[in-house]
């Protein structure tokens, strides 16, 4: 994994490459070699995005994953500017993430591309659970899918129709 800053019009955002893999797609001439950036991008403070880009070269790959993860950003609700409101669970291929709420102090205890989301997205105390195919990018978008899924309790208690007091109790 590797760690640059943007030099676009858009610098509040990190990015962290999470992979680049040769692709090979094989024609009647032979062989044809492509590369496939995974790139996550983060503010910290509960923005992060994920990409993938496709090149001939391996920069030409992450500008284009970078401009995909821009397109994908979502806002994720931290409790306290540390933890995440409640457990969810996301889905991608074969993989599984499980995301939980900690303790302050606790810390980001996850692996891989999960743990680089959560980092870049600004989540200080969580716990993370991997199951099912360990691809870092298959994995990436079950964790995203697991952040896109948390409401506040006030999304919680409108869509409940109670008060925020009923549902933290």
């Amino acid at each position: 994994m590797q760690k640059r800053t943007q030099d676009s019009k858009e610098k509040q955002f990190e990015e962290l490459v999470i992979d680049v893999k040769s692709v090979v797609k094989v024609n009647k001439g032979g062989r044809q070699r492509r590369y496939s950036a995974t790139v996550v991008i983060g503010d910290r403070k509960g923005k992060v995005g994920l990409g993938i880009g496709k090149a001939n070269e391996v920069p030409d790959a992450i500008k284009k994953a970078l401009q995909d993860a821009n397109k994908n950003i979502i806002r994720i609700p931290l409790i306290d500017g540390r933890t995440v409101a409640h457990e969810a669970i996301g889905t991608a291929g074969a993989a599984r993430v499980i995301i939980k709420p900690a303790a302050a102090g606790t810390g980001v205890i996850a692996g891989g591309s999960v743990r680089a989301i959560l980092d870049l997205a600004g989540i200080r105390d969580v716990v993370s659970k991997s199951l099912g195919a360990r691809t870092k990018l298959n994995m990436a978008r079950a964790a995203m899918n697991a952040l896109k899924s948390i409401k506040t309790p006030e999304q919680v208690a409108e869509l409940r129709g109670k008060t925020v007091e009923e549902i933290l109790g």
